[in-house]
């Protein structure tokens, strides 16, 4: 099958051409790049020297020849995405999109979050996490990629939810990302000398992964679920570590914890790693996300842990895992690779 790349020289973007590499039934078709155009990726990227040999092209030639592509994946920058899906809803290309633009299935919230007007209303996108909205994503014409810590967290808190154990008027979510979680453009707070030796908080109260996750979660549950969510940005360059609060109802016990996550005993991408820690070195470079869980007796509070590679399982091996569903390959298929360690 045909794949092009809207956005390649990024790091989303670089990350699905390591894995597509290794699919054995992708071909790259084209790579786009808004200023990067006639120039070979491997100028950019030097460590796809033979690996890669395609020069990116215009936007515009890639969409011209949209039909010639069984699937393009988006990597841009939210907003850009809108135009795009508008122009391949008469075609027989599908669309992936790792950004924004189509998560949302009220498009006010988008709007209201992102102040963008959503041109691409009614669009029919489903959204792609793997593991929970398998049957909708098989048909989907468009997909929307989850972002990095909605994907972490609602892995972790869904089975909580789904078995009735906790108050979800009472969750809170501690994040930690890498520094790629920003994107490859430069940014003062992601320069080395801001980053090194450093730990700081961002987005608090307002980070816009806040509605993805209460969204995801209000419609498999239909119930309102408002959450406080604040993100940390850590010095390392890959990796997700997400920590949930929230207190348990009267009378559950780790039992009924460890039962909840039993949901996922056939989810050959999520880890459950019980009463134990999970760690971001665990998981980098592969598509696997770790749970750990715990109760806490004497605050009535149950603590869900995950973590994951925010390129991978955050962003391009989960779009490569939907693209697999949506194409009726098996999940794990160009995905099957261990992490890297240490």
């Amino acid at each position: 099958m045909k794949v092009s790349i809207i956005g390649a020289s990024g790091y989303t973007g670089v990350e699905l051409l390591r894995i597509l590499h290794n699919h054995p039934n992708v071909e790259i078709l084209f790579l786009s790049s808004q200023t990067k155009e006639d120039i070979s990726i491997d100028k950019i990227y030097p460590h796809l020297l033979k690996v890669y040999e395609n020069k990116f092209v215009s936007q515009q030639k890639l969409l011209d020849a949209a039909e010639q592509t069984d699937v393009i994946f988006t990597a841009l920058p939210h907003g850009h995405s809108l135009a795009i899906g508008k122009l391949l809803q008469a075609t027989k290309t599908k669309l992936i999109d790792l950004g924004a633009d189509y998560r949302f299935c009220d498009e006010s919230i988008y709007e209201k979050w992102y102040k963008l007007e959503h041109t691409h209303k009614n669009s029919g996108a489903v959204f792609g996490l793997s593991e929970l909205n398998y049957e909708a994503i098989k048909n989907a014409k468009i997909l929307a990629n989850p972002g990095c810590y909605p994907t972490a967290s609602i892995l972790s808190l869904y089975p909580l939810i789904k078995a009735d154990l906790i108050d979800v008027d009472t969750i809170i979510i501690d994040a930690a990302s890498g520094t790629t979680g920003a994107g490859r453009q430069l940014r003062l707070s992601s320069h080395f000398s801001e980053v090194f030796e450093n730990f700081t908080a961002y987005g608090v109260t307002n980070h816009r992964h806040t509605p993805e996750i209460e969204m995801f979660l209000a419609s498999a549950f239909s119930k309102n679920i408002t959450i406080t969510f604040t993100p940390h940005l850590v010095p390392m360059a890959r990796g997700i570590l997400t920590t949930a609060y929230a207190k348990i109802k009267n009378g559950v016990t780790l039992q009924n914890l460890n039962d909840a996550y039993k949901i996922y005993a056939d989810k050959y991408f999520i880890r459950l790693i019980g009463q134990n820690s999970p760690a971001t070195k665990n998981t980098r470079g592969s598509n696997f996300v770790d749970i750990g869980w715990f109760l806490d007796e004497r605050t009535n509070r149950v603590v869900a842990l995950a973590a994951l590679d925010n390129l991978v399982k955050g962003a391009s091996g989960q779009a490569v895992q939907n693209m697999n569903i949506m194409f009726n390959f098996p999940q794990e298929t160009g995905l099957n690779f261990s992490p890297v360690y240490p």
